[in-house]
């Protein structure tokens, strides 16, 4: 990983604004960051407006093969460059590790190819100069966000992983999958983040709500259409890819409902299967192939899923009390 450009110096933007001037009214500082893939088309507007609502702007350009990386940095951004594409969580990751860093006290991130408005940076950032949140989301699916032509799939997509994120939660975010999102300096300082994919956007979230950390949303503009392309991949190979990386962290944090119970399930249903087959050995002195082929199928599924369990219940557990 390499870094080219830059907006000051460190100390220079820890005791002045890059800009000039506050922004939302705060002395805070405020910093921009951006992950970029393959954005040159865009990169320069997205970077200029944020300019005009930051105390500085920081692009991650993960692994691009275009002038991403120097359309940014000629315009003062400051560059953090993947040599290799690593993904969207590995660009967060930098770009968090960046804003601690320069000492930031607000980290908002939006997305590079145009679909965020940076001139609504003061907004997003206003509930946290308030004091009403640590984090906040910018929505597309807030109640009194504006009319947008989202595809119909991309927003049926959004809702279905944004539940299965919150589980039966109903404070949650409506939009858990936004990138547009503002973050104080207790969740750029302490917030867990190790998903390099697209999973991130629920990992913070979800690592935020263990942490007691307030979360808001505020309504915003994106623009879909117009010849604006808003994902580098598939719909539904990054849909799998969101809901693949929200299993594991459920998983990861409730490993006794997610495995153990259904392993204790699978063993039973086994050892039914294993009493049957008996029971017809005993009375015709023969073995059925397919029930004994189930028995032992679920038995040991249902002991491997146990087990797994149990080693990340005590993992957690070990993790936990390191921390306490």
């Amino acid at each position: 990983m390499t870094v080219d450009g830059g907006v000051g110096t460190l100390t220079e933007l820890s005791s002045t604004s890059a800009n000039g001037k506050s922004v939302a009214g705060s002395q805070r500082i405020v910093v921009v960051g951006i992950p970029a893939f393959n954005e040159e088309k865009t990169i320069a507007r997205v970077v200029l407006l944020a300019m005009e609502n930051a105390d500085a702007v920081v692009v991650c350009d993960d692994g691009s093969t275009d002038l991403t990386a120097k359309i940014a940095g000629s315009l003062g951004a400051i560059v953090i460059r993947h040599e290799r594409r690593m993904g969207y969580g590995a660009a967060i990751q930098s770009l968090f590790r960046r804003a601690r860093e320069i000492n930031a006290d607000v980290l908002v991130t939006l997305d590079a190819d145009g679909q965020h408005d940076p001139t609504e940076i003061p907004r997003i950032v206003k509930p946290l100069t308030d004091g009403a949140a640590d984090i906040v989301v910018g929505s597309r699916l807030a109640r009194d966000a504006p009319l947008q032509a989202m595809p119909w799939f991309r927003r049926a997509g959004i809702r279905i992983i944004t539940r299965l994120a919150n589980g039966r939660s109903n404070g949650d975010p409506k939009d858990g999958q936004s990138g547009f999102r503002a973050y104080d300096r207790r969740c750029i300082d302490t917030l867990g983040i190790s998903e390099n994919g697209m999973g991130v956007s629920s990992e913070i979230l979800i690592n935020a709500k263990k942490e007691s950390m307030r979360i808001c949303e505020v309504p915003i503009r994106c623009q879909y259409g117009n010849g604006l392309k808003t994902s580098k991949q598939n719909s539904l190979a990054h849909g799998l890819g969101v809901v693949t990386s929200i299993t594991k962290l459920v998983v990861e944090d409730r490993p006794i409902m997610m495995l153990g119970l259904p392993g204790v399930l699978l063993l039973t249903v086994g050892i039914v299967f294993g009493v049957w087959m008996l029971q017809i050995y005993a009375s015709e002195h023969h073995i059925v192939t397919n029930i004994a082929l189930a028995s032992i199928s679920f038995i040991m599924i249902g002991f491997f899923a146990l087990s797994t369990a149990i080693t990340l219940y005590g993992i957690k557990r070990a993790i936990e009390k390191i921390h306490k």
